[in-house]
């Protein structure tokens, strides 16, 4: 079983919030993540539902500013967020940046040096996470995933890429078309190396053109209208038109005054819940 530190508790909603630390194999580095657990599991396992945060966060972000636990205790879900890098490791450039390196993973495996031996975000959160939630949570092995602005784009590319491990997905405000967006093109620069050519897996308006949900399922997306990122770096026109012409279900909901922050997210977490919950409740 893997050692897993427990850095504090805290009693919420008639279930747990906590945060922990622990050594990744994947990343070669230690990682941190939060949970929360609700109050349904003292009786059963329950479905998890991981939450991919963005640029310049960290485990603890969703879990205060979220507005999650009080859903997610009604409909018996567990919240799952690990942090958005490994941290402390001095790699050159590692902290020059906000968009790159410390806060800045992307949620894929590097293949570039000196990323390579520690940057595997991917392969964390979609092996060693769920093995490790699996060891010591109360989880049905039912999951779910959904995240904002660079986690929007894990959510949804790891879940294009891994049908048969999340059964719903959902993201705010996402990096829809990264190989466009000056931040994807800086952090697959870095991560990747110059050929953009295997950037396309890892943007998921590529991807959903030749990954389409076999089983029809529902892609919730929303973005707000006075998001100070959304002509530059987001780009859900081309993601809606993606999903169009590869016949992929999506609901794209255009919300007019929200920006690109937590309050924008916490107006609308009820329904990615009960978007999550309907489906992982099959």
């Amino acid at each position: 079983m893997t050692n897993l530190t427990t850095l504090s508790e805290h009693a919420c909603f008639g279930g747990m919030v906590s945060f922990h630390e622990h050594y990744s194999s994947a990343c070669d580095a230690g990682m941190r993540f939060a949970a929360y657990v609700p109050p349904q599991a003292a009786e059963a396992s329950v479905p998890v539902l991981y939450y991919l945060a963005g640029l310049t966060t960290t485990e603890e972000t969703f879990m205060t500013k979220g507005g999650a636990q009080r859903l997610a205790s009604e409909h018996g879900l567990m919240l799952l967020t690990p942090d958005t890098s490994p941290r402390g490791l001095g790699l050159p450039g590692e902290d020059d940046d906000y968009d790159f390196g410390t806060g800045a993973g992307f949620y894929l495996d590097a293949t570039a040096e000196p990323y390579s031996r520690h940057y595997n975000m991917a392969t964390y959160v979609t092996r060693e996470l769920p093995q490790l939630v699996a060891e010591h949570f109360p989880t049905s092995g039912t999951a779910g995933i959904f995240g904002h602005s660079m986690g929007g784009h894990g959510a949804l590319t790891l879940a294009l890429k891994n049908p048969d491990l999340y059964a719903s997905v959902s993201a705010f405000a996402p990096v829809c078309a990264p190989t466009r967006a000056p931040w994807g093109k800086k952090a697959f620069s870095g991560y990747l190396g110059p050929d953009e050519r295997p950037w396309r897996k890892h943007d998921a308006s590529e991807l959903v053109r030749r990954l389409p949900f076999a089983d029809g399922r529902n892609i919730l997306v929303d973005q707000g209208t006075a998001d100070e990122f959304l002509e530059e770096q987001l780009y859900p026109d081309v993601f809606e038109k993606a999903c169009r012409e590869a016949g992929q279900p999506l609901t794209l909901r255009r919300h007019e005054g929200y920006d690109h922050g937590y309050y924008f997210i916490s107006t609308f977490m009820e329904d990615h819940i009960r978007h999550h919950a309907q489906a992982l409740a099959g």
